[in-house]
């Protein structure tokens, strides 16, 4: 039998509480998505000002990065280096911008978080926020 780590509902609010957090004192809206490692989602957040495309964005970036086990921008990256398109992974829902992060425990993808409403730049930054919440609150349960 398999004993794998799994993303818990605790520690889904663990990162989306850390970057909702600094979009507060940032005083900017976003849309904030974390996903368990099929890219289901556990946990969302739009905060104030964030304009409604962001909200699938978000989702999108975390499933991209949860079910390639890659950040989202590293994806979108190779599909253009190698002339694959990302329609050829077939998957809808797959996005090459940059946002959306693998959560890692235990050495294995776990679940993901994706921020969109910003600068891409700044999603990545915020969506990096949520990580080191995350790694500095694993649950016992990761180790």
């Amino acid at each position: 039998m398999n004993n794998t780590p799994t993303l818990s509902h605790k520690d889904a609010v663990v990162v989306l509480d850390a970057i909702k957090g600094e979009l507060e004192r940032r005083k900017k809206g976003a849309a904030v998505a974390v996903v368990d490692d099929h890219g289901e989602l556990l946990a969302f957040v739009r905060t104030d000002g964030c304009r409604l495309p962001s909200l699938n964005i978000a989702m999108n970036k975390a499933d991209t990065a949860a079910r390639e086990q890659d950040e989202s921008g590293v994806v979108g990256g190779r599909s253009r280096t190698e002339d694959f398109p990302m329609t050829n992974y077939g998957e809808l829902r797959y996005v090459s911008w940059g946002g959306g992060f693998p959560l890692i425990a235990s050495g294995r993808v776990v679940g993901a978080v994706g921020v969109s409403g910003l600068p891409e730049a700044e999603d990545m930054e915020l969506a990096k926020i949520g990580i080191e919440a995350f790694e500095t609150n694993l649950s016992p349960s990761y180790s």
